[in-house]
């Protein structure tokens, strides 16, 4: 064994460490929870910074363990966060109160002073400056002055890299993202820190992901087992190491991660520029731009939570149902942010469904009509997928919503191995060590299980329902006209344009 390479995931409720060799076997794995969010206050989303890394240094030691002689053959490790938390630090690089997680909401009105401050800059970025953004997070916890004590504010992937190195880390541009880094100018936006009373200070220098930060410590490598001076190297943000994990790593090349929300990812050449705000885009270090966003809907829009039995049976009659008689938007709370901006948004259905499988049917298909008006979005934008669409997530292990999906999209779907975050970020320890580059990494690392094709029989009827929704959503004045007009005319092409789209002879591993 040769070359093993090491992803630590730092998620809301647990962190997860892969260790994977160079041609993207896994070795080995571990998980430890995290400190629950404390969500007691509408809007609030807050965690114990404190747990993050005693979790982290834990699972290291479990996985390092494990390996017995070979832990000496790890030689890099990459650590990859949810986008949009931030946490504030001390001088001796321990968390100041509670961090502010990814979908806390607070931050509405730094929010809108820094989108008017930097109208101009974000429009260059093609960003809209969002409550959830870190940037507007500290502007928040500025105006509630709880700015003064910290030395630093890091992302999570900051505080595990400091944690590694022992070291104040560099943060990739990545993680920065959502904090303000200009991506255009490769820069901090001084006009708008200035007006949301944030110091430069706190912030750290920026570098692309993969960029080597420095060697694993000697304090560190006695809590964790790993190698003294194996190295650490920046990583991305979960959904960007998500769709590394998923191969979208070429120009055209895209990915739906559907779990409780669903993430729409991929590639391009140029930075995309959305009028409606609800695309943004990060930055692939070998240049290439990832435009995408995060819905709303998804998994929770099937009202099941926790509910297994009533899952797998309805999941299970659904196979043999067909289309369902009614159309359903299954949005579980109030607003939508992407495919469509709409903070009034509201489930629907348009019909009475005969029974609880075709409602759950409908729901099912209102879901995949979503991530179809996502890609449609996006068309419109100059950004099509080209040939199939790589899928993760939970959604994945239902193969009637897998094959619903395909018949939507009108294309073939692929399902990764490995599609999780902390296998996304072993591709990157992987990229300038044991292989060349990212590109070159994934190629070689990343695998499918599966290619699921659309089916033919319910096309017709599956596309109908699909525009009665976009209809609909366009009459309560969430989706606008010249979306809808896009749609219609995408659906004017025909059935022969999808089969062209689909006929890519792509083979799972």
């Amino acid at each position: 064994m040769n070359g093993l390479v090491v992803g630590i995931d730092l998620a809301t409720e647990h962190v997860r460490v892969v260790v994977a060799d160079e041609h993207g076997v896994p070795i080995a794995s571990a998980e430890r929870p995290l400190a629950v969010p404390d969500r007691s206050v509408p809007g609030q989303a807050e965690q114990d910074a404190a747990s993050w890394w005693p979790a982290t240094s834990s699972a290291l030691r479990e996985v390092t363990g494990s390996l017995g002689p070979d832990d000496g053959e790890i030689v890099a490790v990459a650590p990859t966060a949810t986008s949009g938390t931030v946490v504030l630090v001390d001088r001796d690089r321990c968390p100041i109160g509670a961090a502010l997680l990814y979908n806390d909401q607070r931050a509405s009105a730094p929010a809108e002073r820094a989108n008017a401050v930097g109208r101009g800059r974000w429009r260059a970025c093609g960003l809209r400056i969002a409550p959830s953004f870190a940037l507007a997070k500290l502007g928040w916890l500025a105006d509630h002055g709880r700015l003064v004590a910290a030395a630093r504010a890091w992302s999570g992937a900051d505080l595990v890299v400091a944690g590694l190195t022992g070291q104040d880390p560099v943060t990739d541009w990545s993680h920065a993202l959502k904090t303000g880094y200009d991506l255009v100018r490769r820069e901090w936006p001084a006009e708008v820190l200035d007006a949301l009373h944030i110091p430069a200070s706190l912030l750290p220098e920026v570098a692309a992901p993969g960029t080597y930060a420095g060697p694993v410590s000697a304090a560190a490598a006695a809590e964790t087992g790993l190698p003294h001076g194996c190295q650490v190297r920046l990583g991305m943000t979960d959904g960007c190491t998500s769709q590394i994990a998923c191969g979208a790593v070429a120009p055209g090349a895209f990915v739906s991660v559907l779990g409780t929300t669903l993430v729409v990812k991929g590639a391009s050449t140029s930075l995309v520029h959305d009028p409606a705000g609800v695309v943004y885009s990060h930055l692939h270090p070998g240049g290439l731009w990832l435009p995408g966003g995060a819905s709303n809907t998804g998994g929770e829009g099937l009202g099941l939570s926790g509910q297994r039995a009533d899952l797998r049976r309805l999941d299970a009659a659904a196979a043999g149902h067909g289309p369902a008689s009614v159309v359903t938007y299954p949005l579980a709370r109030t607003g939508e942010r992407f495919p469509f901006y709409a903070p009034s948004a509201a489930g629907f259905t348009l019909g009475t469904p005969r029974d609880d499988v075709d409602a759950f049917r409908a729901r099912l298909e209102g879901v995949a009509f979503i991530e179809r008006l996502a890609y449609d979005h996006l068309a419109t934008l100059g950004v099509p997928p080209a040939g199939p669409v790589s899928i993760a997530g939970g959604a994945t292990a239902s193969n009637v919503w897998n094959r619903i999906r395909a018949t939507v999209l009108g294309r073939q779907l692929r399902v990764p191995r490995r599609p999780e975050s902390a296998f996304g970020a072993a591709v990157i320890a992987a990229a300038g060590t044991v292989h060349g580059d990212i590109a070159s990494a994934a190629a070689t690392m990343v695998r499918y299980r599966d290619v699921v094709e659309p089916d033919k029989n319910e096309t017709a009827a599956l596309e109908d329902s699909y525009l009665l929704l976009v209809d609909e959503l366009n009459a309560r004045g969430w989706v606008s006209e010249a979306l809808r007009d896009a749609v219609h005319g995408h659906c004017s092409e025909g059935s022969e344009a999808h089969g062209q789209a689909i006929d890519v002879g792509l083979h799972p591993d």
